[in-house]
């Protein structure tokens, strides 16, 4: 386990056949991917879920558990909801990672309304000022306005559009100072 709330447990995700097949369901949707590089990434087959999760596992190991993507399940309540992300965000060529440190996720359609999004993202956030971090950034495709919402729930500051990371692509840009 990662970190939790009273009703979500943020926890890595695995190779059960339960976590596999959620992956899947979230990651080949378009009204999902559409918002995460343009649809770059969409999954279309089911075997491709087990090596999302290596493929995660091998990005974040250098990090000792301290960035990563994680699945967000309700607390006996079913499959996981979705993901939350923290982590460096990649500069303007896609790859290297920068300085500033990102927080996202990225929901299963069924799972939107409930208020799981803005939880998770606290609670990391929550975990990830407590090392001494002294700012987050959300980045957000133009037009995700659910996503925007959650990123205002959680007291962000719009700073507009910015293409300082993911290869310069122009992303509406939030920003959360460590509370004093």
């Amino acid at each position: 386990m990662i970190t939790s709330t009273e009703r979500l447990v943020v926890r890595d995700w695995t190779e059960s056949p339960d976590d596999l097949a959620r992956i899947y369901d979230i990651y080949s949707r378009d009204e999902v991917m559409r918002w995460l590089g343009g649809g770059a990434g969409r999954m279309t087959d089911p075997a491709e879920a087990r090596e999302r999760v290596h493929a995660w596992r091998e990005r974040y190991a250098p990090y000792a558990g301290r960035w990563g993507l994680w699945a967000i399940e309700p607390r006996g309540a079913g499959p996981a909801v979705g993901s939350v992300l923290l982590k460096p965000l990649p500069g303007r060529d896609g790859v290297t990672p920068t300085d500033d440190i990102e927080v996202g996720w990225h929901l299963h359609p069924d799972a939107q309304g409930h208020g799981y999004a803005t939880e998770a993202a606290r609670a990391v956030l929550e975990r990830e000022f407590a090392t001494g971090t002294r700012q987050v950034y959300a980045v957000v495709m133009a037009g995700n306005e659910p996503s925007m919402a959650v990123a205002r729930r959680l007291g962000m500051t719009h700073l507009g559009t910015r293409t300082d990371w993911y290869g310069g692509a122009e992303l509406e840009t939030f920003v959360l100072a460590r509370p004093a």
